[in-house]
């Protein structure tokens, strides 16, 4: 057994401070980490830094859209007030002379102001096309106002009335279904009752075509995306866009179909048959 050493050989008493701050500090810290809520905590912190970032980086965009599309509310207010307001009245709820335009959506606005059809010059059976009274600019600012006033029909897209893009076969059937009793087998236009006519497509553009389907203006009926799909739309115009060509040969006869066909076999053919007649007969005399 190994006796304790004394004197300068003896081991130095442990000497024993008192706590630190710091370390009780590290200590309360290590013990908080553990926690049963420290995960939900984190994950709080988390959220709040993530939803910091993202305000910090994205309003910049968005403000601007925002001002923007106020701004062309505002004005196109401005414009409804000072073009419209007189027959559609100050709320553009309607009044005896003219409809309301609560819900019609911009495409309604865009394809009568920009066909010149409104504003109108005088009353009559329908609106007849005109040259324009507002740009594209003042236009659309009328078209964001009426479109703040309800949900409706927007304005398509480049991509939804290319007619490259449409398959003209379908859009025959569709367009001789639902719509050749009143423009015509190939979109010649023809007449309607009091006055009222269903005009020729070849000069209507892409768009106007596409927006006269969703919204039906005049005497047309609204054929929405549950009656004929945004593709079909674009395979109508597709078809109607062909009729253009005029590269079917023969004569036309005005492209009336049935009307002025018949109508030649009644004056030509039956008058070519009776001066046939009559010369027979004054031969055998």
């Amino acid at each position: 057994m190994t006796p304790p050493r004394v004197g300068a050989d003896a081991d130095p008493e442990p000497l024993h401070h008192p706590p630190r701050d710091e370390d009780i500090f590290v200590k309360a810290l290590a013990a908080r980490r553990h926690h049963r809520a420290a995960p939900v905590v984190l994950m709080l912190l988390a959220l709040l830094l993530t939803g910091g970032v993202y305000a910090v980086l994205a309003p910049s965009s968005a403000t601007a859209d925002t001002a923007s599309t106020a701004n062309d509310v505002e004005e196109g207010e401005r414009l409804f007030q000072a073009n419209c307001a007189t027959c559609h009245g100050p709320d553009a709820e309607g009044t005896s002379e003219a409809p309301s335009l609560v819900g019609v959506g911009a495409a309604a606005v865009d394809f009568q102001v920009s066909t010149g059809r409104m504003p109108m010059q005088a009353n009559g059976p329908q609106a007849l096309q005109k040259p324009r009274q507002m740009d594209e600019e003042q236009t659309a600012q009328l078209a964001a106002y009426v479109a703040s006033l309800g949900p409706g029909p927007e304005i398509p897209t480049d991509e939804m009335v290319d007619a490259e893009a449409g398959d003209a076969s379908n859009g025959a059937l569709i367009f001789r279904t639902n719509c050749a009793m009143c423009h015509n087998a190939v979109g010649a236009g023809g007449a309607l009752s009091e006055g009222k006519f269903a005009p020729a497509l070849y000069d209507v553009s892409e768009r106007n075509i596409y927006q006269a389907m969703a919204t039906g203006p005049q005497s047309m009926p609204v054929f929405n995306d549950a009656t004929i799909t945004p593709d079909e739309k674009r395979d109508v115009i597709a078809y109607l866009v062909e009729q253009r060509d005029g590269s079917a040969g023969g004569l036309s006869l005005g492209s009336l179909g049935p009307v002025s066909e018949g109508l030649w076999a009644w004056v030509v053919g039956l008058g070519l048959m009776i001066g046939a007649a009559v010369w027979i007969g004054a031969k055998s005399s």
